[in-house]
């Protein structure tokens, strides 16, 4: 309902009134669910941030465990499927901010943020062993990231050096940039073609890594 208000009238039509309008209810006996609008702007980010980690993490678990390639495309799909299928989801996380709106400490969807950045994290340390020479004159040390970063990736993955978690950055700005363009409906200006726009940055991705087809 909140999504649907934020699609016809952006991220501010998000009200408890509005939303109790919606659904037949009275302004006062929504506050029974919500005792304010930013328990419920909160409670809609960790959802839609959930669903989203949920897809990612879903598809990282059925692809191939010994095949980077299959790993990497199978997330980057589900990202990239995520997203249209639930383009007001993905501008509520990663785009327009509901005005007015304080997130509690720690963010709106903690859990989910750090799932997606593990599995950001973990393309990157799949594809490792197979770039780590390419960026050999890498200078990234670890003060280079912010400190949340660093706790995530090296909980999740010891090993992981610096110049890995700067090409997991890197990762995340290719996948998501175009991402971002298409739900945002600036690439149908300019292509007809969206998909294999992405299945291409897919695959320069790909061997920017050092990584061939099957492996």
């Amino acid at each position: 309902m909140a999504l649907e208000l934020m699609a016809s009238g952006g991220p501010d039509a998000i009200t408890l009134r509005a939303i109790a309008r919606e659904m037949g209810m009275t302004a006062n006996a929504i506050y029974g669910y919500f005792a304010t609008r930013d328990d419920l702007v909160t409670t809609l980010i960790n959802d839609v941030y959930t669903a989203l980690a949920d897809a990612v993490d879903a598809s990282w678990d059925t692809a191939p465990a010994n095949s980077p390639t299959e790993r990497i495309q199978a997330w980057a799909h589900a990202f990239r499927n995520w997203a249209l299928a639930h383009p007001e989801g993905f501008r509520l996380i990663y785009g327009d901010p509901v005005p007015g709106y304080r997130a509690p400490d720690g963010g709106a969807a903690p859990d989910a943020a750090r799932r997606v950045c593990t599995g950001l994290a973990g393309l990157a340390d799949a594809a490792w062993p197979h770039a780590e020479h390419l960026y050999a004159d890498s200078d990234f040390d670890w003060p280079d990231f912010a400190p949340g970063l660093v706790d995530k990736v090296r909980l999740a993955f010891p090993d992981l050096p610096p110049a890995a978690v700067a090409l997991a950055l890197r990762i995340w700005g290719r996948l998501h940039g175009l991402v971002s363009l298409e739900i945002y409906g600036h690439l149908h200006t300019q292509t007809t073609s969206p998909e294999k726009l992405f299945q291409e940055e897919l695959r320069a991705l790909l061997r920017s890594l050092g990584i061939a087809p099957g492996n």
